[in-house]
């Protein structure tokens, strides 16, 4: 009676105690619902802003630079003066050159009468041979004719002479023409190298003075490098016409868009990483965009509306074995999908092996509370973003709740 009573009074004290520290002890999860909405699939990558063309604008003649006429971040039109070369020296090449030409046309009008009177010459010496061949012998005849031929060449010799000293004045004058330093295009000076009394020389090669970044305005172009992983996505977005959202460090607070203009095959290596560069068109009617600047880019390759989504957390979530019922256990043998041990074994798969798992990769587990154990759901998974993961089809209702995590305890 007396141990009876002993162990009566020991349960009594230790069944609350025990059931104290089972409660205590028991697992709390972290639970997210499941909601419908909108999911927009996104490659995030970085870029560097730069005009569709930068015209480099040199010299063709050299000289000291007399006059600029534009500066930093001026709007010009094709046609006008930017800058003026001293002309001194360029102006007296073509006073020159017009001496010259007066000159050969004066020796050309000597010429022509010096031929005309050898032609007259010529013509009274046959008509007195015509009269009687004693008047004029043979020798005296050819003097006359060879001296009219030869006088004919040097009139030929005159002009051509002309056409020289014409051809030396036109290039005198284009020469002069090229100093003053003029816009080939329309466009926003971006850079301006010179100063004026500075002296460019264009002996060996052309010096840049100026650069003009045209239709700024209209259009930028920002060139990300994209991973090789991601090319494929990129190019399906670029057929499908999804947008490129970007942001830049000095407007945080704005959104631009732009478009895929094109998918570079020039593809750079760094560190074993293959890239290659992606180029997006953006408007740019403010002129915020400037030749530079860095750009934070999400390139949309996907968008569903209205779709059930689950939480990304609850993908990433695996269990332990003991808090799994026993039908699921199997699924967690050798470990979760992703652990370092299926890592080793892929190394070992064929080409055809991993492409049928990538094949497969959408199908997923997620688990529910079933009493004190967690119960496997399956289902196949479509678009992600950040939070979310679209459920194509699965036994997944919307507000259903999916463990995504374990509480931790506050002892």
């Amino acid at each position: 009676m007396v141990l009876a009573a002993i162990g009566t009074v020991g349960w009594g004290i230790t069944s609350p105690a025990i059931k104290y520290w089972k409660e205590r002890s028991r697992v709390v999860y972290r639970e997210a619902d499941v909601s419908r909405g909108r999911i927009v699939a996104v490659v995030n990558s970085t870029g560097t802003i730069k005009p569709v063309r930068s015209v480099l604008i040199g010299s063709f003649v050299s000289g000291p630079i007399k006059e600029i006429f534009v500066d930093f971040n001026h709007e010009v039109k094709a046609g006008d003066r930017m800058a003026q070369i001293d002309p001194l020296i360029y102006k007296a090449n073509v006073a020159r050159d017009q001496a010259q030409l007066a000159t050969r046309q004066a020796e050309v009008e000597r010429v022509k009468a010096q031929l005309q009177q050898a032609t007259n010459d010529e013509a009274r010496s046959k008509a007195l041979r015509a009269e009687n061949r004693q008047f004029i012998s043979d020798a005296e005849m050819d003097q006359f004719r060879y001296r009219r031929q030869s006088l004919a060449a040097e009139l030929g010799v005159a002009q051509a002479s002309v056409d020289q000293a014409q051809a030396s004045l036109d290039n005198s004058k284009a020469n002069l023409d090229y100093t003053e330093i003029k816009a080939p295009v329309d466009g926003v000076v971006i850079d301006r190298k010179v100063d004026p009394g500075q002296t460019v020389a264009a002996s060996f090669q052309t010096p840049e003075l100026f650069t003009v970044a045209p239709d700024m305005r209209k259009e930028m172009r920002v060139f990300a490098s994209v991973d090789e992983a991601d090319i494929g996505l990129i190019r399906a977005a670029q057929q499908a016409g999804q947008p490129v959202h970007f942001t830049v460090d000095a407007y945080p607070d704005d959104l631009f868009e732009g478009k895929i203009f094109e998918i570079r095959k020039n593809s750079t290596t760094t560190q074993n990483v293959v890239t290659y560069p992606v180029v997006i068109s953006a408007p740019n009617p403010e002129l915020k965009l400037l030749p530079g600047m860095t750009a934070s880019i999400s390139f949309q390759v996907g968008e569903a509306k209205n779709v059930l989504r689950i939480p990304n957390a609850a993908l990433r979530f695996y269990p332990q074995r003991d808090q799994v019922r026993k039908e699921d256990r199997k699924l967690l043998e050798g470990g979760p999908a992703g652990a370092p041990e299926d890592e080793q074994e892929n190394t070992s798969r064929s080409a055809e092996e991993k492409a049928d798992i990538r094949r497969n990769r959408n199908r997923r587990h997620v688990w529910v509370k079933d009493g004190e154990f967690l119960r496997a759901v399956e289902v196949i998974t479509g678009l992600s973003d950040s939070k979310f993961t679209e459920m194509v089809s699965g036994e997944v209702k919307l507000a259903d709740r999916l463990v995504t995590g374990i509480q931790p305890k506050n002892w």
